[in-house]
């Protein structure tokens, strides 16, 4: 068998995310000692609800001056194709079609002042891969997403639920191949990936065998894949660290199909009444699942309305009419999310999350003051309705929300200006206060690094990142 791995052939046909993964297998023994201290936890679970493609903050979470269209308009005059509608908080506006999330305001806290980091130039993958790193690409190791991370170090909440779930994307679109560049563990070891549902109204099928499998087949099939894992190609190249978290992570899914809990990936055994709220599209159910899932004792569910170049939030063109369905799929499952949670009493030690990768500005591309590619040819003057809308991208301004997990409620951090361009004012916070907040919130001290190459590798670059303690009650 080991005949057939080709070193050269093996390392042509692998992706990047791979090869990095295994070329840090060398020093992976030298982890299994963290340098993490825990504190008192304010939540055991997080959701992380990702907006894929940048959601425009002026039109979103974060309104300014309405201009409704009109043929022959000038484009500079336009802040926000929406109008304000008021949340529950006082003198806090949300933009029209983000109703139902605005009613639940009194939960959480509303960033205004996200700044997505310097990436040279703008791509969706590499600012993405930032996000959910902290790391910018590329890195000479395979930088561990954050459900990783606390999947490593806080381990499950319930052994038989994977720690880290990944809800919504398929890597079969474009720009597959760097997604999943940040959809992994990396020398963390593959037991702390991602368990990926790509689709969550077919969620039971990731649990259960194959349609027509015996259990004895299904059995016999278990111990060939652990015979692969010797035999292919992790075992020609992979060290033992890696080879065990191989094991690990399959004898994880092994037990899970195994086990009743699976049913919470059922979504037929939702309530007509709740699976209809939620049924918004695959990111209404993702929600539903990310509910059923966090009552089963996951630890990190990620849930995303998935990136596909120009679709989505990603809007190059018709951004007006394409938030309109974009609100319609998340209002009424976030907002339910939240208030089912707080029903079950889960939502004081669940923190959920809603983000995106940046903004967007009809007329700015990158932030005032620095100059990149523009990707977008808007005109100066409106005469189509495809042109109304945010379609360059802004990284100078973004809203994120978050609820639970002792995050003060009714709360507004941060500050744009009220007029373009739309920039951050007042209390500018970037990824690495974003992560170390969500650390602090689980009782992952900052500090928290592995030795990599024997150099220390933290949970945000060098180790300096630190929690925003304002936002928390």
């Amino acid at each position: 068998m080991n005949n057939q791995w080709n070193r050269r052939e093996f390392l042509k046909k692998s992706s990047a995310a791979t090869l990095a993964a295994l070329a840090a297998g060398t020093p992976l023994s030298s982890l299994l000692s963290s340098c993490s201290n825990r504190r008192n936890a304010k939540a055991d679970t997080v959701i992380l609800l990702w907006m894929a493609g940048g959601m425009a903050h002026t039109d979103t979470f974060d309104p300014k001056r309405y201009t409704p269209f009109s043929k022959g308009m000038n484009a500079n005059d336009v802040l926000s194709t929406f109008k304000p509608v008021p949340t529950i908080l006082d003198g806090v506006s949300f933009s029209e079609g983000l109703e139902s999330i605005g009613k639940v305001m009194d939960r959480g806290t509303v960033i205004r002042s996200y700044v997505a980091g310097d990436m040279g130039h703008i791509l969706h993958s590499r600012h993405q891969y930032h996000w959910h790193t902290c790391y910018k690409p590329p890195q000479s190791v395979s930088a561990p997403h954050i459900g990783s991370w606390i999947a490593k170090e806080l381990g499950t909440v319930n052994p038989v639920i994977p720690a880290f779930i990944d809800i919504g994307q398929r890597f079969t679109l474009g720009e597959g191949e760097e997604l999943k560049a940040f959809h992994t563990a990396g020398f963390l070891g593959s037991e702390y990936g991602p368990f990926l549902i790509p689709d969550p109204s077919a969620g039971l099928e990731s649990v259960r065998p194959p349609v027509g499998m015996s259990s004895s087949r299904f059995e016999t099939r278990n111990q060939l894949y652990n015979d692969l894992i010797s035999k292919g190609a992790m075992g020609e190249f992979g060290s033992d660290y890696q080879k065990e978290s191989l094991r690990r992570s399959m004898e994880q899914a092994y037990m899970l199909l195994k086990s009743p809990e699976a049913t919470a990936f059922d979504l037929s055994k939702e309530p007509k009444e709740s699976y209809d709220i939620y049924n918004t599209g695959k990111f209404g159910l993702g929600c539903l699942m990310a509910r059923r899932l966090t009552e089963q004792g996951a630890r990190f569910i990620s849930v995303t309305t998935e990136y596909e170049p120009f679709k989505s939030w990603d809007t190059h063109d018709n951004g007006h009419t394409r938030l309109v369905d974009m609100k319609k799929q998340i209002d009424g499952p976030v907002a339910q999310l939240v208030k089912d949670l707080e029903k079950s009493g889960h939502l004081d030690r669940t923190l959920i999350i809603l983000a995106s990768e940046f903004s967007r500005d009809m007329m700015v591309e990158g932030r005032p003051d620095l100059k990149v590619q523009e990707q977008v040819e808007q005109p100066d003057i409106i005469h189509d309705i495809k042109n109304y809308g945010m379609h360059r991208h802004f990284t100078d301004g973004c809203s994120i929300l978050m609820f639970g997990g002792g995050i003060k409620k009714g709360n507004v951090y941060g500050k744009t200006s009220d007029e373009r361009p739309c920039k951050t004012v007042e209390k500018p916070i970037r990824i690495e206060e974003i992560h170390q907040t969500i650390y602090h919130a689980l009782g992952i001290a900052e500090d928290t690094s592995y030795i990599v190459e024997k150099r220390p590798f933290y949970t945000t670059p060098d180790g300096l990142g630190k929690a925003e303690l304002e936002l928390f009650a």
